[in-house]
């Protein structure tokens, strides 16, 4: 792949000939087909040859790609990205479905008719205000991204970092970043696991959960399905059909 997706808030999956059982999550979620179009049910609602959906969290759906490869992206939903994407929805809209790659380009401003994932997010990203983080905040990213396998973090391990109180960091970084701490570390967690899981298959799910600063796999099991609508082990079954971004 030509490039790593760096926002945190955003984890991209590539799946291929796949078919996803009912389910929901909390996290937004951007689905677009790479090739052909493909099928979705979306709260009972059957939607046939689209090319690519928009749901706010907790909508139940399912999708059946028989052919082809579908573009995933789980947004985490009170981070900048997540709000940005929320007052996209018109009054008691919880989806958008794209029928088109022209429907595609016009919601996402990408100046093209493409339904390529970087183009795609960087479309979406460049609508965010510029920030200008404070120091304290990078070095509070870049702690949880060297220790993130740690199970002793504390909200008082980052305050101990950057030498504010719990409190005045977690409102410091709420404010930049529109999410919290806590957030941001389960997200590092959670794409970690989603890469081992994917790359190194003869590791089993409990090692991983431990790797990666989750106290066990029920904890991880989870966090898993509230966040992306689906455990550990079914993406490990399907590892031969997904890959991240």
């Amino acid at each position: 792949m030509k490039k790593q997706i760096n926002n945190p808030f955003i984890l991209a999956l590539k799946a291929y000939n796949l078919t996803v059982e009912i389910h929901h999550h909390s996290a937004y979620q951007i689905v677009l087909s790479n090739d052909t179009p493909f099928t979705s049910t979306i709260k009972g609602q059957l939607c046939e040859r689209i090319h690519g959906f928009l749901i706010k969290p907790q909508v139940p759906h399912f999708c059946v790609a028989e052919k082809g490869s579908l573009n995933v992206l789980n947004i985490e939903p009170y981070s900048n990205v997540g709000l940005e994407l929320s007052n996209r929805f018109g009054q008691n809209e919880d989806h958008i479905v794209f029928h088109s790659p022209s429907e595609t380009n016009t919601f996402f401003q990408t100046g093209q008719d493409t339904f390529d994932i970087y183009t795609i997010i960087d479309a979406l990203l460049s609508t965010l205000p510029t920030v200008q983080y404070d120091e304290r905040v990078t070095k509070i990213v870049e702690h949880i991204k060297t220790n993130y396998f740690r199970q002793d973090i504390t909200p008082q391990t980052f305050a101990d970092v950057v030498f504010l109180s719990p409190s005045r960091l977690a409102a410091l970084f709420k404010q930049q970043t529109g999410s919290s701490i806590s957030k941001y570390l389960l997200w590092t967690r959670l794409r970690q696991v989603i890469y081992l899981t994917l790359s190194e298959k003869d590791r089993s799910l409990t090692d991983i959960a431990y790797d990666t600063g989750f106290y066990d796999l029920p904890q991880l099991n989870k966090y898993m399905y509230e966040m992306f609508g689906m455990p550990p082990k079914a993406l490990k079954h399907n590892s031969d059909l997904i890959q991240v971004y």
